[in-house]
C-alpha cells in the first residue's frame, strides 16, 4: 500500500472500556498508521460524520460490551454510505465465534477475537484499505 493508512478508532455506545482502544491505537501508529481517536461514548451517526470528515480508510470499534451488536448494522449501514463505502472492524475481548459471525451478518466488515495477533490486526487494516481504495 503505497499511501499511508488512515484509521478512526472509538468505543461504541455505553461501553466506556478503552484500554482495548487504546492499544489497537498504539499497535497502528507503531505499524505506521495516522490514527484519530474519538474516545469513548460514540453513536454511529457521530462515527459516520467523523470518518467521512477525516477521510479515513477504515474504522475501528472497540467492544467490550455486547452493545456492539445492537449498533452494528446502523454503523455498517451508516459507512456504507460514503463513496465508497467505509469498512469497519470491531474487536474486543467479549467477542465470541458466534459473535464474529453474527457481527459479519450485521454488516460490519472484520470481527477480531480475543487472541488474534498483532500483525493479524494490522492486515485486516490494511487489507481493507486496500479493498476500499480499489474502489476510488
Amino acid at each position: 500500500m503505497s499511501a499511508r493508512l488512515r484509521v478512526l478508532v472509538t468505543v461504541l455506545g455505553l461501553d466506556q472500556h478503552e484500554a482495548g482502544s487504546l492499544a489497537v491505537t498504539r499497535l497502528l501508529r507503531d505499524a505506521g498508521a495516522e490514527v484519530i481517536y474519538a474516545g469513548r461514548f460514540q453513536i454511529p451517526g457521530t462515527i459516520a460524520t467523523v470518518a467521512v470528515q477525516e477521510d479515513v480508510d477504515v474504522v475501528g470499534v472497540s467492544a467490550h460490551s455486547w452493545e456492539v451488536l445492537h449498533y452494528a448494522a446502523e454503523l455498517a449501514e451508516r459507512l456504507g454510505r460514503a463513496d465508497p463505502p467505509i469498512p469497519v472492524v470491531v474487536g474486543g475481548s467479549v467477542i465470541t465465534e458466534a459473535d464474529r459471525a453474527q457481527i459479519v451478518r450485521l454488516g460490519i466488515d472484520a470481527a477480531v477475537a480475543p487472541g488474534t495477533s498483532a500483525e493479524d490486526i494490522v492486515a485486516t487494516f490494511r487489507a481493507l484499505a486496500e479493498g476500499r481504495r480499489a474502489l476510488a
